[in-house]
């Protein structure tokens, strides 16, 4: 059991899922602390009020609508996508794109696969080789 166990751990998803789990929070205190401490004020500032989170309230009665608070969150939002976006998955597909390009160059290209298309071709310029005899049909040469 113990042994299924570690096996379980030391897979490579699962580290690579905590490792992930790890920078993400990390990374999710670092965007917060842009979002509020850089953003939110200079949002405010446009708006006459503290930080988005007091901007655009609406009331109705006792209820209170924070538009100012979704549009943060919209911005928190963007932010990470584009942080992400920018710093791993870009530089991932060109270093992708690099190695492909690498590994295509050392290789010829493959031959594509015979298809009943290229049978028949080669069926018809056989036959066209032959004459128009042998395309008349009916009519056969082994007599």
């Amino acid at each position: 059991m113990i042994k299924g166990f570690k096996e379980f751990i030391m897979r490579g998803n699962v580290i690579d899922l905590a490792v992930a789990v790890v920078i993400g929070a990390a990374f999710t205190a670092v965007v917060n602390s842009i979002v509020e401490n850089v953003i939110n004020p200079l949002i405010g500032l446009l708006f006459n009020a503290e930080s988005l989170d007091t901007a655009l309230v609406w009331t109705v009665g006792d209820t209170k609508f924070s538009f100012g608070a979704v549009i943060g969150a919209i911005i928190s939002f963007l932010a990470v996508a584009a942080v992400v976006y920018f710093v791993f998955v870009m530089p991932m597909n060109h270093f992708k794109e690099r190695a492909e390009a690498k590994r295509k160059a050392g290789q010829p290209d493959p031959e594509e696969p015979e298809t009943e298309l290229t049978v028949l071709a080669q069926i018809r310029d056989l036959l066209a080789e032959q004459g128009p005899a042998a395309a008349q049909p009916g009519r056969h040469t082994d007599q």
